[in-house]
């Protein structure tokens, strides 16, 4: 999941009341899977009947009308670490490049449900106590995220961002893509999130590791590992250093550390950024020998906290302070 630091963490055919918005309803015996909540055409159509506004008119007119399509969400209050100045520079910026992602971007949102019903149904047969999920919403996400939870209307819910999509999913194959993000609902039924960076290491490293078991000839790009550089060779040419330099920063709860490892945020000295997808993958992986996915999704954070530890000192010796021993 490409993000930046916020909170962590659809199939029948009717049009919503008034909204323009398109809900498919995933049909089930008991209850449904999933619905999907398409803002992303509505920002198609905007974009095009705004052309001619001056460029704060049409920013303040996004705002009026996609705040009434989902209160609360566009707005630098719930991002959190952008001023709202920043944040209408953002939504003016969105208008700017979307010419260059228009193609792809319409293609993404016309195919989502043909992509994302699959992947959901092969999911839920190797997990089938997944609940239902409820709302899933697809934005233009204004660059945040190409997927992940976030907070609307008093409950977290998962999103992803069809301009994000569009501008870096180079790739053929989205259902490693979607089984990561899948697996995050998964695993909070179980595991609550907290600040600490050993919870991210966990949540992201079991997310990847899922994507892979799910879709064993996955590519590295696939399992969102290349981006902006590709992880794998250049943690494993210093696999030590790098299990080491994570581990001094389990009990972080530093946004520059979150940053480091899991955003765009100046990387580790020696190190590539977004290291910690890579290394919780890893770790992850030990974890897993004589465990079931299914078995590790399910640990309480105390349960988890040991056992990623376990496989931390299995994979690696690492002196008291780590980050005496970072490359």
């Amino acid at each position: 999941m490409r993000r930046t630091p916020a909170t962590r963490r659809g199939f029948s055919f009717r049009m919503a009341l008034g909204s323009g918005l398109l809900c498919l309803l995933c049909a089930s015996a008991h209850a449904e899977p999933y619905e999907l909540v398409d803002l992303a055409t509505p920002y198609i159509a905007f974009w095009d009947e705004t052309q001619a506004l001056p460029p704060a008119e049409r920013v303040a007119a996004f705002k009026s009308r996609f705040d009434g399509l989902l209160p609360g969400f566009f707005n630098a209050r719930r991002v959190g670490w952008m001023t709202a100045e920043q944040y209408d520079t953002a939504i003016r910026d969105s208008f700017d490049r979307f010419p260059a992602i228009r193609a792809r971007f319409t293609a993404t949102t016309a195919d989502f449900t043909k992509l994302l019903a699959p992947a959901h149904a092969s999911f839920a047969r190797t997990f089938p106590d997944v609940r239902p999920i409820g709302p899933i919403y697809l934005v233009h996400s204004l660059g945040e995220f190409d997927g992940g939870t976030r907070p609307v209307a008093g409950h977290t819910r998962l999103m992803f961002g069809a301009d994000v999509i569009a501008q870096l999913h180079d790739f053929a194959n989205e259902r490693p893509f979607f089984h990561h993000e899948l697996f995050h609902v998964y695993h909070a039924q179980f595991f609550a999130e907290c600040e600490q960076m050993w919870c991210a290491l966990w949540s992201e490293g079991l997310a990847t590791l899922a994507a892979q078991r799910l879709n064993p000839g996955a590519s590295d790009a696939e399992l969102l590992l290349t981006s902006p550089r590709p992880l794998r060779a250049e943690v494993d040419a210093n696999r030590r250093a790098a299990i080491c330099a994570v581990s001094s920063r389990l009990e972080s709860t530093d946004a520059a550390d979150y940053a480091a490892l899991f955003s765009s945020g100046p990387p580790l000295s020696g190190l590539p950024p977004r290291v910690g997808y890579y290394v919780g993958y890893l770790l992850a992986e030990e974890a897993a020998r004589g465990r079931s996915l299914m078995q590790l999704a399910h640990q309480k954070n105390a349960d988890a906290r040991a056992t990623l530890r376990a496989a931390m000192t299995r994979l690696a010796r690492c002196p008291a302070d780590s980050r005496s021993a970072e490359p």
